[in-house]
């Protein structure tokens, strides 16, 4: 590991118990015009996970103290009741294809939250999955708290164990077999990184605005790469929330973005033509097995602050 990065990992990384909330409350007061709080959930089908989570958001953090100044869970096509849960738990839900119409949406995680800039005020943008069990509002606190606290912090990752069924530390495959190895060999300065591919992150509105969102699993990837770029890796840290337990996906579900994954990877080690941006993959049919092939996400949204709309919108 770089001496940088073991330096970093001493200076930027912390837990959530080191700054309570009344710390937090304090220099948010100090300065309200800068510290205000969106929290973002992205959600598709999600309506076994969402209501908890936003009714302990709105709980702890926006009525027992004023933490949160906003709350939205930006719905991308979910057919089941994910927006009226996520509603009648107190949560303002917008629905992905209702924000910049102009702009024919397109299926994928990153399209989601590039859009929920349109749709939100906060000063500081926090992204917080919807698939979450057992949540804890130290998942919002623990992030938010340095943006608060230090100016020059601009991305904080929340870093936690991922257990995978019973078994301690066997989550985060994507991360330990694609991720950490394309870090560690071309981003060697995010090595410190314990989630990089996590989807739990709080990010200055300034900084947001100004990076290219690829539209699907590459997001968290793509942000945390250009995030190093544009403000350099002090900016960045990351904060210990204890452990996050969340639905798993299936072996191929993984092999997908792990795709989309390593292309952003190589759009931004290149930024040149990708031959094939395609994925097959096998499922066995009756008569032995069957190829299936999936387009890997290759649109990424430009930065926000490009987008007439949000320029009006953040003038007026």
């Amino acid at each position: 590991m770089l001496e940088e990065v073991e330096r970093w990992l001493a200076g930027r990384s912390w837990s959530a118990a080191d700054r309570p909330l009344d710390r937090l409350l304090a220099a948010k007061a100090r300065d309200p015009h800068r510290g205000s709080v969106s929290v973002v959930l992205p959600a598709l089908n999600e309506e076994a996970t969402v209501g908890r989570i936003v009714a302990t958001i709105r709980r702890e953090l926006m009525e027992k103290v004023q933490l949160v100044d906003e709350l939205v869970v930006i719905d991308s096509g979910s057919t089941d009741a994910t927006s009226k849960v996520a509603r009648e738990a107190g949560a303002r839900v917008v629905h992905r294809d209702e924000i910049l119409p102009r702009i024919p949406a397109v299926p994928g995680k990153g399209e989601v939250l590039w859009r929920s800039l349109m749709v939100t005020g906060g000063d500081i943008v926090c992204f917080i999955d919807a698939d979450l069990k057992d949540f804890s509002a130290d998942f919002v606190s623990g992030i938010v708290g340095p943006l608060l606290t230090d100016p020059n912090v601009q991305f904080v990752k929340a870093m936690y164990d991922r257990p995978f069924g019973d078994t301690a530390g066997q989550g985060g495959r994507v991360t330990e077999l694609v991720a950490r190895p394309l870090l560690n060999l071309h981003w060697p300065q995010l090595a410190g990184f314990v989630q990089p591919l996590g989807g739990e992150y709080a990010v200055r509105r300034s900084l947001l605005e100004r990076l290219p969102f690829p539209v699907g699993y590459g997001v968290e990837l793509g942000l945390l790469v250009d995030a190093l770029h544009t403000v350099g890796l002090d900016a960045l840290a990351q904060v210990d929330v204890g452990v996050r337990k969340h639905r798993h996906q299936d072996g191929q579900a993984l092999g997908r973005m792990a795709a989309a994954i390593y292309r952003t990877a190589q759009l931004r080690l290149s930024r040149g033509h990708l031959v094939r941006p395609s994925l097959t993959q096998f499922e066995r049919g009756e008569n032995g097995f069957v190829p299936r092939t999936h387009a890997v996400d290759t649109e990424e949204r430009p930065p926000m602050r490009e987008i007439e709309e949000y320029v009006s919108r953040r003038a007026a």
